[in-house]
């Protein structure tokens, strides 16, 4: 059944061209959304005045993608800490939201809204969710120039970094090929592998719990150590509190865990069972400082999500 969806991200040039990659997308369009006059232009929107939002209306077949993995993606692209603001944007028609058209609708997001809520707050603790969830109150097609943009402007401006582009290619990728496969190890394997490969980060792997401690399971990279105790290093504190940790310099942590000199910043995420306990943690790093944002960490969520 197909179905939309309205999401305000910033310039629309770059969100259109993310959904446009969603499989199981079959529409995006471009429009302003939620404000006063009927049929604005660019340049009306562009003076914050009309209150309208630069926003894609996005179809898409219920039965290939849900409403909630469209939504997690649509965060993934964003900050929602962010008051009128997106990458260098500044302006009320560049704010953050999503707009439905059915209670049914409305249900599914509230409970999406709450989740991302409570990982910006493990995060940034003082911040607060600046991203509108509103029923669509008008929505209207922008100009032509401006569906496909980046498509007819190959290289054109996108607020959107780079990364954000792989890591849906590779999200996707490592879903098709973790479909039906019921072992825990044998889709750590994959996933560790896939995500060296795409990403080409220095190391890559997973430690799975068992008893007390973490113990070293699949992974791309040099030798590393081979059990971790609980709240110890960047991965036993990410068990312990049970979130992301992302760390811009190893030096800088207290009771970081020297696996190998070469490693500069690190990110470990938790993997969690229905129960919502943590099984295993998902261990990144990077000979580089400062290598990881919450770009990495909202994308590598879902992938743990998946495995």
């Amino acid at each position: 059944m197909e179905k939309e969806i309205y999401f305000a991200g910033g310039c629309f040039w770059g969100v259109e061209h993310f959904f446009k990659g969603v499989h199981g997308v079959t529409d995006v369009r471009c429009g302003y959304a939620n404000g006063i006059p009927d049929n604005p232009s660019y340049e009306e929107v562009y003076t914050d005045k009309t209150g309208h939002a630069e926003t894609v209306r996005v179809r898409y077949n219920d039965e290939r993608i849900s409403l909630q993995e469209l939504t997690r993606l649509f965060f993934a692209t964003i900050d929602p800490s962010l008051l009128n603001r997106q990458g260098h944007d500044e302006g009320t028609r560049y704010r953050t939201g999503v707009f439905y058209t059915s209670e049914d609708d409305a249900a599914v997001l509230r409970q999406e809204f709450a989740r991302q809520e409570e990982l910006l707050h493990q995060e940034m603790p003082e911040a607060a969710m600046q991203t509108e969830l509103l029923p669509l109150s008008k929505f209207f097609p922008a100009e032509e120039y401006h569906h496909d943009y980046l498509d007819k402007n190959p290289g054109g401006y996108c607020h959107l970094d780079f990364k954000v582009f792989v890591y849906l290619q590779l999200y996707q990728d490592l879903k098709a090929l973790l479909e039906g496969e019921t072992d825990s190890v044998a889709r750590m394997s994959e996933a560790a592998a896939l995500i060296a490969e795409r990403m080409k980060f220095f190391w890559t792997g997973f430690y799975r719990v068992i008893g007390r401690e973490l113990v070293l399971g699949p992974f791309q990279g040099p030798a590393a150590c081979l059990r971790i105790g609980f709240g110890r290093g960047v991965c036993g504190t990410s068990w312990k509190q049970a979130r992301t940790i992302v760390v811009p310099d190893v030096e800088e942590f207290p009771g970081h865990i020297a696996c190998s000199s070469l490693s500069r910043s690190e990110i470990v995420v938790p993997l969690f069972d229905a129960d919502g306990k943590v099984t295993a943690v998902l261990d990144i790093d990077s000979t580089s400082v400062g290598t990881f944002d919450r770009t990495d960490a909202s994308f590598l969520r879902l992938i743990a999500d998946l495995v």
